[in-house]
């Protein structure tokens, strides 16, 4: 089997035939609607969007973005003994470095590359593999870092180690198995033991207080400055952030996927306070970033609001799962999430810095958390 690889730096320079060969757009993630939304957002990062081709017709797709991190963002929150941290940050001199992702970025989940139903999958990924290291050795990279795969790929996703990745854990996504019979918010709580649906009920009425509106494409435009620094008061807070999104790419989200595409904002006292995002996509919905004003958020349970109205809006929309996506999984669980394992894989360009890499990456240990059970047992 010939196989040759096609790369654009524009959604717009792809041929439609591509998209139609894969037939992957009916999974928006793979939409150029979608994908481009992101592309006009973002200036300071560059795009790579590689094609498979068998003969002319394209059976493998690869979304990448180069972006520049700093080191000791890489390294602040990941446990590993003080000396190799050390070590670390002086290979790169405590810089920032450019880093190529395969995945999107700005989402947690297995959305970088995609394999045509009924080509063999090793074949056509180590294609990709092979044309990533075509397009590294054409601009100025440090590290690629190829994300995150559940654990039925890594048959395929495994041979990445065989082009001298090493492979990683990351933390899990936190996911909710929605039942049919749950037509309410009711419904759900009456699954869950009375201590978790008490917890739910106490994140209600302790955000009473609050005005909750659902954003129409005017309304994003509106508040876009404010929704803008509630973003990035919470990514501040997070362990790890690879790059800030500029918000105008939720106008364009809204205006393409209408109301699959979700922003909802929490007022107080007329003040925009916290909002949350989220995207219906196929049978599942999706929470995207949130933003929270956490001076108010301990007296008006904006976060624990914000998770309780993901269950909802999963329900209203008929959703057969919910992912809650990274971070704060001892909290998600109380709601019911399950973790989903996810395995990255990351190299350095250059093969003596990676070899002093890869011992870094194998003692890279995942943050562990209380797994609570919070359904009562059928």
């Amino acid at each position: 089997m010939s196989l040759t690889a096609e790369r654009f730096t524009k959604v717009d320079d792809i041929p439609a035939i591509y998209w139609a060969d894969l037939h992957c757009t009916q999974n928006s993630y793979y939409s150029p609607e979608f994908l481009k939304a992101f592309e006009v957002g973002n200036n300071d990062i560059t795009f790579h969007y590689i094609f498979i081709l068998k003969d002319t017709t394209a059976v493998a797709f690869a979304n990448t973005q180069l972006v520049t991190i700093g080191v000791k963002t890489i390294t602040k929150n990941i446990k590993i003994v003080p000396w190799l941290k050390r070590l670390v940050n002086g290979i790169f001199c405590d810089n920032k470095i450019r880093v190529l992702f395969c995945g999107n970025v700005f989402l947690s989940g297995e959305y970088g590359t995609f394999l045509k139903v009924g080509e063999p999958k090793v074949d056509t990924f180590k294609a990709i593999a092979s044309s990533i290291d075509d397009l590294v050795k054409s601009i100025r990279v440090n590290a690629i870092f190829v994300k995150d795969f559940e654990n039925e790929s890594l048959c395929i996703t495994d041979e990445l180690k065989d082009f001298d990745y090493a492979s990683m854990r990351v933390e899990p996504n936190m996911t909710i198995g929605l039942k049919p019979e749950w037509h309410s918010f009711d419904d759900y709580k009456n699954a869950l033991r009375s201590k978790y649906r008490v917890k739910a009920n106490k994140a209600d009425k302790d955000s009473d207080a609050l005005t909750v509106k659902l954003f129409n494409e005017h309304d994003i435009a509106e508040h876009i400055n404010a929704l803008q620094a509630l973003y990035e008061n919470t990514i501040a807070n997070a362990d790890f952030n690879a790059q800030v999104l500029d918000l105008n790419t939720y106008i364009s989200l809204k205006a393409q996927f209408k109301e699959r595409f979700i922003i909802q904002g929490y007022f107080y006292e007329n003040k925009l306070v916290g909002f949350l995002s989220a995207m219906k996509n196929q049978d599942n919905l999706d929470a995207h970033f949130i933003g929270i004003d956490y001076e108010q958020n301990r007296d008006l349970a904006i976060y624990p609001r914000i998770l309780n109205d993901y269950v909802r809006l999963g329900i209203s929309l008929k959703a057969e799962r919910i992912n809650l996506g990274r971070t704060a999984s001892e909290i998600k669980s109380t709601l019911g999430a399950q973790p989903e394992e996810l395995m990255c894989y990351v190299k350095h360009k250059y093969k003596l810095p990676n070899s002093t890499l890869k011992p870094f990456i194998k003692n890279v240990k995942i943050k562990s958390f209380r797994q609570h059970r919070a359904f009562k047992k059928l």
